[in-house]
């Protein structure tokens, strides 16, 4: 079984593909998305082997995402526009489709994607990811666990503070904490993610950080669990 991811900011494209991916037994159908954001957090959270991506969409085009990922799956390309076909192709993608699609032409593409895809070699156990991509205005931004000293939550945002800036976006501290790292990472307070390696003492309940003047309070329920981590317990 082949999972598939769509991204098309046009309802009826992804509604076609939609259609035409449930004719076909070997697909498998994660997600349907209408941007590049909301399909970055599927990618982070399910295992996608191939993605229909639309090109010209806002903020973010197709061909941008697909240089913004550290390991994409393999892509067919469904454009309006044949003009970016060799940038397409520059990608590696499998497939450049002029919309309207057809279904013979979206069954060409499949059954060439589906040769490439079942006579993959077996992967590797993929290294643990060193970075995370957040929101930053219209923009992905990778951002480097190595830069984070620690990360705030302010309801349905987050503030990350690195060493030289600090990036709001939107997104749960959950979300953010499930992409995380435990062994690098964790939690001293409801509100706070801390860079473990970043703590240079922890006073009471507080934790003082390398670098920054100030100082982070340490929840009672995370206390124990935060001393553990540097064998304190």
């Amino acid at each position: 079984m082949i999972n598939c991811l769509i991204i098309d900011d046009e309802p009826f494209a992804r509604e076609l593909l939609q259609g035409y991916i449930a004719q076909m037994p070997h697909l498998h159908l994660v997600a349907s998305c209408e941007h590049v954001f909301e399909a970055l957090e599927v990618l982070q959270q399910q295992r996608v082997d191939l993605l229909f991506s639309d090109i010209n969409m806002p903020q973010v085009n197709g061909l941008e995402f697909i240089r913004s990922l550290h390991n994409p799956p393999y892509v067919i390309f469904v454009t309006a526009s044949p003009h970016h076909a060799l940038e397409g192709y520059e990608l590696d993608a499998l497939d450049y489709v002029v919309k309207p699609v057809s279904f013979p032409r979206f069954m060409k593409a499949v059954n060439k994607a589906m040769a490439v895809v079942n006579s993959r070699p077996a992967l590797p156990v993929a290294p643990e990811p060193q970075f995370l991509f957040v929101k930053e205005g219209h923009s992905l931004r990778r951002v480097l666990f190595d830069e984070i000293y620690y990360i705030e939550g302010m309801k349905d945002y987050i503030k990350i503070i690195l060493k030289d800036r600090i990036i709001i976006t939107y997104l749960r501290m959950s979300r953010v904490e499930d992409q995380l790292p435990a062994r690098r990472f964790t939690r001293i307070q409801k509100s706070y993610i801390v860079r473990t390696d970043a703590i240079k003492a922890i006073s009471g309940n507080e934790a003082e950080l390398y670098d920054l003047p100030e100082k982070l309070p340490i929840g009672k329920q995370h206390k124990e669990a935060l001393l553990a981590q540097f064998g304190l317990s």
